[in-house]
């Protein structure tokens, strides 16, 4: 062994030391939330079910949470708007942008400023980011491409878009609810129903199998009366 590498070993530096110290932690840490797996993501154990079920007065609907920056979430996207039409169920899309995408929090909440325009409006940024996900790397390139789609809607977007705060605290309230649910990994979706005579709601945790999944809540469903809420 070389005498200089032997001395390290055996009286490392303050610098040294910080980075085995680094490396040791980046190992052996796991993280809470991941963006997506090599294969399919575990089922999601669920602590709090209160948020999963349809809209009122729909039987069956998707359930999604998502990260705009997570390319998983891109890839799912255009097949969950696909499903969502040819069923004409809800798709109730809720905000989970995780801590190391540095644009995604951002993005949910140009979605949000969107929405006020009209939800299809929102709903269709919110598509196109995930379109042009791969061309997106800083919040500068995202306010960049924001202003395109603002000026290509002929809608004027302010310098501030959340000065008060208020669609910030929409996208905690959403991620703060996906932790209540148990949220795990992005995307993560549920087929869920009202009144089923099936499971309640289901993880769509092979993609390949949401119309099969679909189609049976639809059975479970079919013959459920929608509850309503009576007008005095």
């Amino acid at each position: 062994m070389p005498r200089n590498l032997a001395r390290t070993l055996r009286f490392p530096t303050l610098r040294t030391a910080l980075w085995l110290c680094l490396a040791t932690a980046l190992i052996t840490a796991t993280p809470l939330v991941r963006a997506q797996f090599a294969g399919p993501p575990p089922t999601t154990t669920v602590h709090d079910p209160a948020a999963l079920r349809p809209p009122a007065g729909a039987h069956v609907a998707i359930v999604e949470f998502e990260d705009m920056e997570c390319p998983d979430c891109a890839n799912a996207n255009p097949l969950l708007r696909e499903a969502a039409a040819k069923y004409d169920i809800p798709w109730v899309r809720h905000d989970f942008p995780l801590p190391f995408h540095p644009w995604s929090f951002q993005a949910a909440v140009n979605a949000r400023w969107f929405d006020t325009k009209s939800k299809k409006t929102g709903d269709d940024y919110r598509d196109q980011v995930f379109a042009s996900q791969r061309s997106i790397e800083t919040l500068d390139g995202l306010r960049q491409f924001t202003e395109n789609y603002a000026r290509s809607h002929n809608i004027a977007l302010p310098f501030a878009i959340d000065p008060q705060g208020k669609f910030s605290a929409e996208v905690k309230a959403d991620y703060a609810l996906g932790q209540r649910i148990g949220i795990e990994h992005t995307p993560t979706i549920w087929i869920t129903t009202a009144n089923s005579k099936g499971a309640p709601f289901v993880e769509v945790v092979d993609r390949t199998k949401l119309y099969q999944l679909i189609d049976q809540a639809m059975a479970d469903t079919r013959s459920a009366p929608v509850k309503t809420t009576a007008h005095k």
